[in-house]
């Protein structure tokens, strides 16, 4: 109960406690908004959050969460925004959404709040964080987003995420990492830790080749951070030959593949011309839905 109250008022902060009143929310008939400020909202006028940060659900934790939905009930309220007279979208709990629609509900429980797009994106980020559902890479692209997108300086996302300056800083030095690293960061087989580390080796197959020891051994922070500085100590004749750059015309090619598929695509090709195409994928549905854009 605490830790709920706890979210609220962060989230206030950011909104300044601006609720939708009863009179402005369609409720479910017969019912009347809750003395906490929670309605029952159909689950057919709600819609998913375009700006969530999370680009990836547990589906294992999604069916245990469903089926705990289907013995308890939704717990804690989600956290909708009005965007027409009958129709919302979540601003926070779009798991909660999705497990009561798997147990079958017709109705949740929401509290409703004014918000602009800025607003929205915000309260997403500060929840998942808050409740560490997001793993480094997205932080660093919210962040990010929050740059470009939004116009905020590097402060006033610390500001509001309740983070120093030199935290954000450091998560969006991964995004300078190629994709890769990003991906097996996100796939949790290395840490941010070691992503930062990597950051400061220029050769692209020293990189890779400390990360695959990172992955085989389990090596620590410490121990990477160790070899790097034995690497960039290393006279420039003894280092591996650096690969050739990518023609802009293969680079041109990567960038409209990846969005055409809507997942990161990576071209590496040798001085002779031979190479290989990767793309990125972090689940099954995401692996299917790529097959069937290339069909």
């Amino acid at each position: 109960m605490e830790k709920k109250r706890g979210l609220a008022k962060g989230l206030d902060a950011i909104l300044g406690g601006s609720y939708s009143t009863e009179d402005s929310v369609n409720v479910k008939v017969g019912d009347q908004a809750a003395r906490s400020g929670v309605f029952e909202i159909d689950m057919n006028n709600i819609q998913a959050n375009p700006l969530q940060p999370r680009d990836k659900f547990d589906e294992e934790k999604l069916v245990e969460l469903t089926e705990s939905i289907k013995t308890m009930g939704i717990i804690q309220p989600i956290t909708l925004r009005r965007v027409d007279r009958h129709q919302y979208q979540i601003i926070s709990g779009e798991r909660r959404y999705r497990a009561a629609k798997a147990a079958g509900l017709h109705f949740i429980p929401a509290f409703i709040r004014e918000a602009d797009d800025n607003q929205m994106f915000e309260m997403a980020l500060v929840e998942n964080i808050q409740r560490e559902d997001l793993n480094p890479i997205e932080i660093a692209v919210s962040y990010q987003k929050l740059l470009d997108e939004f116009q905020y300086t590097i402060d006033q996302i610390a500001l509001r995420v309740g983070k120093n300056r030199t935290t954000v800083h450091n998560f969006l030095r991964l995004l300078k990492l190629p994709d890769s690293i990003q991906f097996a960061v996100k796939q949790n087989e290395i840490s941010a830790g070691h992503a930062r580390a990597l950051i400061n080796i220029e050769n692209e197959a020293d990189r890779e080749q400390i990360m695959t020891e990172i992955k085989d051994k389990d090596l620590s922070v410490r121990e990477v951070e160790e070899m790097v500085r034995k690497l960039s100590s290393r006279p420039k004749n003894h280092r591996t030959k650096p690969t050739e750059a990518l023609p802009e015309v293969f680079k041109k090619a990567q960038t409209e593949i990846s969005k055409s598929i809507g997942q990161k695509v990576s071209i590496k090709r040798n001085i002779k011309g031979k190479g290989s195409i990767t793309i990125q994928f972090a689940d099954d549905e995401t692996l299917t839905n790529i097959l069937n854009k290339l069909k």
